[in-house]
């Protein structure tokens, strides 16, 4: 993705240094972080510098790249595998990060420190190339002056590159087709209304930003032709969870008659997870209720309580939606029925 005329990856490796571009800044600064060890790394993704099930499974194989080269210098026969207790234990969810994790610490343990290196560049060239293609597959369900809403962020700050949810969007628009996207605005976080539409804007594709309680009634309306989000996990069964707020769009969209898509690579799918309930679903602090910041008319950053003094909340970061409410998977081997039969051929 180009920024400011520059080509950027959401997160690369220089050296043992983990590069990525610092979300919790955008939209209103851009800014490159480097994380020297894997415990920096750790911190990167708990505290969603870096978010999105690709980028967050791109970056603990990385995490995992830099524990090999420490293990070096620490003489201590456990330092790796505590290592990948830790980078496991970031984030729940997002089935991507256990993928790389494992496939870095094996490609190591057999390859040394040059094993793992190759490995976690590889999956980084893997995810790139499987949303590339995911955005070809999907920018066939597109008709031209299409009417789309999606929900978070999955779109290249979401992944190494391109994404899964926009980038049948990129893609189709890319080919002339005229397209406008209704970004749900994804509280608590505001993934959608600062990062989506960050993109969209950067990408010059007409759209505007909904408030999350919003899409029902704009589907009510006949103002939404298809919907397409990402995922972070995706069970044997083709129950999905991705970001707040996914399953109550996708009852809207059943209700409307409208197609509900998920697009997500291989990486996420959870073979062995049999169906949405075995999905683990993270709790945030309730910070990220209470609170919002921005800048004011200065720019300079404020953070503001947004709540009743005193008040607690509760903040899940997911929920499941159940394959019986999604059209389809759009994947990079093409787009499948979310059903046990279709998932198993994809193994």
């Amino acid at each position: 993705m180009n920024v400011n005329g520059t080509h950027y990856r959401t997160v690369w490796m220089q050296g043992t240094e983990v590069w990525l571009i610092n979300q919790n800044k955008l939209p209103f600064n851009f800014e490159v972080f480097a994380a020297p060890d894997h415990f920096a790394t750790c911190e990167v993704i708990k505290d969603m510098r870096v978010r999105g099930a690709g980028a967050i499974g791109v970056t603990a194989g990385y995490a995992m790249a830099q524990a090999f080269f420490e293990a070096a210098s620490q003489h201590d026969a456990n330092y790796v595998l505590q290592a990948r207790k830790r980078i496991e234990a970031t984030r729940p969810t997002a089935r991507n990060l256990f993928y790389a994790t494992a496939k870095v610490y094996d490609a190591g343990l057999a390859g040394g420190l040059k094993g793992a290196m190759e490995e976690a560049e590889r999956l980084a060239q893997e995810d790139t190339q499987s949303c590339k293609t995911i955005g070809h597959f999907g920018a066939e369900l597109i008709a031209d002056g299409c009417r789309i809403e999606t929900h978070c962020n999955a779109g290249w700050l979401a992944f190494t590159d391109y994404g899964s949810a926009l980038a049948p969007m990129y893609q189709a628009a890319a080919t002339g087709k005229k397209i406008f996207v209704y970004v749900d605005e994804t509280r608590p976080r505001s993934q959608g209304a600062r990062l989506t539409a960050w993109e969209l804007a950067n990408e010059n594709i007409p759209h505007t930003i909904l408030p999350d309680n919003a899409g029902a009634w704009m589907m009510s309306q006949g103002k939404v032709d298809l919907m397409i989000v990402g995922a972070d996990r995706i069970a044997a069964n083709g129950d999905t969870a991705n970001k707040i707020g996914t399953l109550e769009k996708a009852i809207a969209a059943h209700h409307y008659g409208i197609p509900f898509y998920i697009a997500a690579p291989l990486a996420t799918f959870d073979f062995n997870c049999t169906n949405g309930k075995e999905i683990p679903i993270e709790a945030r602090h309730e910070d990220e209720v209470l609170y919002q910041s921005g800048p004011d008319r200065n720019g300079i950053m404020h953070e503001i309580l947004v709540a009743s003094p005193g008040s607690g909340a509760y903040n899940p970061a997911f929920d499941v939606t159940p394959a019986e409410l999604i059209t389809g998977i759009i994947t990079e081997k093409g787009i499948i029925k979310p059903n046990v039969e279709e998932i198993r051929k994809l193994q």
